[in-house]
């Protein structure tokens, strides 16, 4: 490619994802190191545009649970305590399968609008509410006799009484979730994240002032704070359907309600499935380590001192998954549009921005060991506990950093079903069984559970760093295409290019 060709692409905002692509395929490097510092900036402010708003929506969409757990902190402590277990052990399942299920979205969705195959999309998404609002059918049950799951799994019969009467007000909040989360999956494939994030910050402020009516000035208790909770869920929802359905940026991609959502549903539900499994055994596994850790001798100071840890990973979680969504969309978005170079030096941009990212804050929880547990209890054993557990957490960080970004290449990608198994071995038959041998047979309690997660993650993340390493991007582009065309069933679809 000659000079004359070369000079407009040092300028940014004049770069295109085709131009860069042809520039890769040349194999001419675009222009010398300059060229490729500014393609780098050319990627990473795409990554940002698209992971500033996405960590808006996770952070805020979290912290309507946070708040409503903090207004049940004034009730007692046994209402909390059963808010706090339906939320982990039954809130956080249901959210596991829904979340799991929409990534299905982000891979179908997002190489169709890298392919320019704009209509299928609101298919897709309405065929993905479908099969989210029939598993919240059957969810339904696990939320309305959750007394006795509780019990099952442990709990005390006055904690899962309290934890059943919070689940039960949480029952719409499951069918609001089954329309929202395809809907925002929809709208983050196509590049609209800014309006989602003053959205997702709009009802949350309107859910403290919710909530705070409903609890602290009606008194309605528990049930008045998870019913308040579904309210704002709906309201987030609707929102976010009027959103697609009179905003300018959707014309192309939403066309109206179509009986096509129910047409070749059986290969959809196949990737959706995998989606699912996939991301519902990372969600538990972190989850297990908080219900496995009240099973240990001293509970409480157990507990106590894990839940402060968690607490912060959850933060730290949540920031991260707003990363890996950007990342799943720009994976998705550049094999839809057939540019497998790009995808690679995409994928290789993220990651080391992530790592950057995650070395950071471990350095943060590190340094400020001691005063991240003081911050949330004054008690000495708790603080001993806890901050003997600062190590795990910043190790866990540290990986958080690189797993999750994995993971949303992986949902990107369409590899759900390969990360499902990997998951179920690092996590479920190496990780757990190593992490339970140390907590109970050897007495290390919860740092020895801890433990055991850990391994699970670092082998879990080894293996994902090798496949992905190993991805052969050009038939990752063809498989892009077939997915596309099966996933949307129409005839005149045609995304292999010439």
């Amino acid at each position: 490619m000659g000079s004359e060709e070369q000079r407009p692409l040092l300028r940014i905002s004049e770069l295109s994802s085709d131009a860069i692509e042809e520039v890769f395929e040349s194999g001419d490097g675009g222009g010398g190191v300059g060229w490729w510092v500014r393609l780098v900036a050319w990627e990473s402010r795409i990554l940002w545009l698209l992971s500033g708003a996405s960590i808006v929506v996770s952070v805020f969409n979290y912290m309507l649970t946070f708040v409503t757990l903090m207004f049940t902190g004034h009730l007692s402590a046994l209402e909390l305590a059963g808010a706090s277990i339906a939320s982990v052990g039954i809130q956080g399942l249901a959210y596991g399968i829904m979340l799991g299920m929409a990534s299905a979205v982000q891979t179908v969705c997002g190489q169709a609008y890298g392919a320019k195959k704009y209509a299928a999309m609101g298919i897709i998404c309405q065929r993905a509410i479908v099969l989210h609002i029939g598993a919240s059918v059957i969810l339904t049950f696990l939320y309305w006799y959750s007394d006795t799951i509780l019990q099952a799994i442990g709990q005390s019969a006055s904690i899962a009484e309290q934890g059943q009467v919070f689940a039960r007000g949480l029952i719409p909040q499951l069918y609001a979730f089954a329309i929202s989360c395809p809907m925002q999956r929809f709208l983050q494939a196509q590049n609209i994240v800014n309006p989602l994030a003053y959205i997702s910050v709009g009802v949350f402020l309107l859910h403290i002032l919710l909530t705070w009516l409903a609890v602290d000035v009606l008194g309605y208790g528990l049930l008045g704070a998870s019913l308040t909770l579904s309210l704002s869920w709906w309201i987030l929802t609707i929102l976010n359907g009027l959103y697609i359905v009179l905003s300018p940026s959707c014309k192309e991609t939403w066309t109206g309600l179509s009986s096509k959502a129910f047409k070749g549903i059986w290969p959809y539900f196949k990737i959706t499935a995998a989606s699912a499994v996939m991301l519902c055994l990372e969600i538990w596994y972190n989850q297990g380590l908080v219900l496995i850790s009240g099973l240990l001798p001293n509970a409480a100071i157990a507990l106590d001192s894990i839940s402060i840890c968690m607490n912060y990973w959850n933060w730290d979680i949540n920031f991260v998954l707003g990363f890996s969504a950007a990342a799943s969309v720009r994976v998705s978005n550049e094999l839809g549009a057939g540019h497998p170079k790009l995808t690679k030096f995409s994928v290789i941009v993220v990651n080391a921005t992530s790592i950057f990212i995650s070395t950071v804050f471990t350095a943060i929880v590190i340094i400020c060991r001691s005063l991240l547990i003081k911050a949330f209890s004054s008690d000495a054993e708790v603080i001993e506990a806890g901050s003997s557990l600062i190590p795990l957490l910043a190790i866990s960080i540290f990986l958080n950093g690189i797993q999750p970004i994995l993971s949303g290449v992986a949902i990107g990608s369409g590899w759900q079903h390969i990360v499902a198994y990997v998951n179920l071995t690092t996590y479920y038959i190496i990780g757990l069984p190593i992490g339970c041998v140390l907590g109970f047979k050897l007495g290390l309690g919860v740092e020895g559970i801890w433990w055991g997660m850990v391994v699970g993650v670092l082998l879990q993340t080894i293996t994902l760093i090798i496949l992905t390493a190993r991805t052969n991007w050009d038939l990752e582009v063809e498989k892009a295409a077939d997915r596309l065309r099966k996933s949307a069933n129409e005839e005149t679809l045609q995304l292999i290019a010439d």
